[in-house]
């Protein structure tokens, strides 16, 4: 973990933010400053710094991060509307904070 990491801080609660789902792998929460109607951040709780950085050994943290995102859009109910998911990789890629997540986003009227 990264002393400057702010996801660490949220998943060990030392910055709060309210979870939408929590368990021994990943928490959930809304990003503070949305790009879609719905716009939640799926984040492992073991710190890998982005894809780049990703371990062989890895592999079912990234596929569990689908899974979740699919069970995510169903509770937030755009999983019919349709969502998008996103990472971004590196600075060139749009990544701000360093500390592999996933956005979900959905709720456009269309």
């Amino acid at each position: 973990m990264s002393d400057n990491c702010l996801f660490c801080k949220i998943v060990n609660r030392e910055v709060p933010s309210e979870f939408l789902y929590e368990d021994e792998t990943y928490v959930v929460f809304r990003d503070i400053n949305p790009h879609a109607p719905v716009h939640l951040l799926l984040v492992p709780k073991k710190c890998i710094r982005s894809i780049n950085d990703l371990k062989d050994d890895d592999h079912k943290i990234v596929s569990g991060l689908f899974m979740l995102a699919k069970e995510m859009a169903k509770q937030e109910g755009v999983n019919n509307s349709g969502y998008k998911l996103l990472f971004n990789v590196e600075k060139g890629g749009g990544q701000e904070i360093f500390h592999l997540h996933l956005h979900l986003f959905g709720g456009w009227k269309r």
